[in-house]
C-alpha cells in the first residue's frame, strides 16, 4: 500500500501535447501492474497504458502512436506523455501503481 500523487494536467488545445506525472510512496522496482487510465463524463473507466518492470508497454488502440508510457524506478515515478491530442482525450487520467490509484488529473482538450 502506498500513496500515489499524480500531476500534469490541464488544458490544452486540439493537437497539442500534455504530460502527466505520478509518484508512488513506495519503490516501483518490482511492480509490474503500473499504468495510465482515464474516465470521461458518463463512461467507464479505461485503461489508457501500462509498463511492466522489464519496460514493456501495453496501450489501448486510441493511444498507440499518440502516447508514451515511461517509468523511473530510481524515483517512483510513472509518466506517460501525450500528443496530438483531440476532444476525443478529455478525461479523468488516473495513475494505477499495484492496486493503489491516484486522485486523478483533469485534461481538457478545447479550442
Amino acid at each position: 500500500q502506498g500513496q500515489v500523487v499524480e500531476s500534469g494536467g490541464g488544458l490544452v488545445q486540439p493537437g497539442g501535447s500534455l504530460e502527466l506525472s505520478c509518484t508512488f510512496s513506495g519503490s516501483i522496482f518490482r511492480l509490474n501492474n503500473v499504468g495510465w487510465y482515464r474516465q470521461a463524463p458518463g463512461l467507464q473507466r479505461e485503461m489508457v497504458a501500462t509498463i511492466d518492470n522489464g519496460g514493456r508497454t501495453n496501450y489501448a488502440d486510441f493511444a498507440k502512436g499518440r502516447f508514451t508510457v515511461s517509468r523511473d524506478n530510481s524515483k517512483s515515478t510513472i509518466s506517460i506523455q501525450m500528443n496530438s491530442l483531440t476532444p476525443e482525450d478529455t478525461a479523468v487520467y488516473y495513475c494505477k501503481i499495484s492496486n493503489n490509484w491516484g486522485q486523478g488529473t483533469q485534461v481538457t482538450v478545447s479550442a
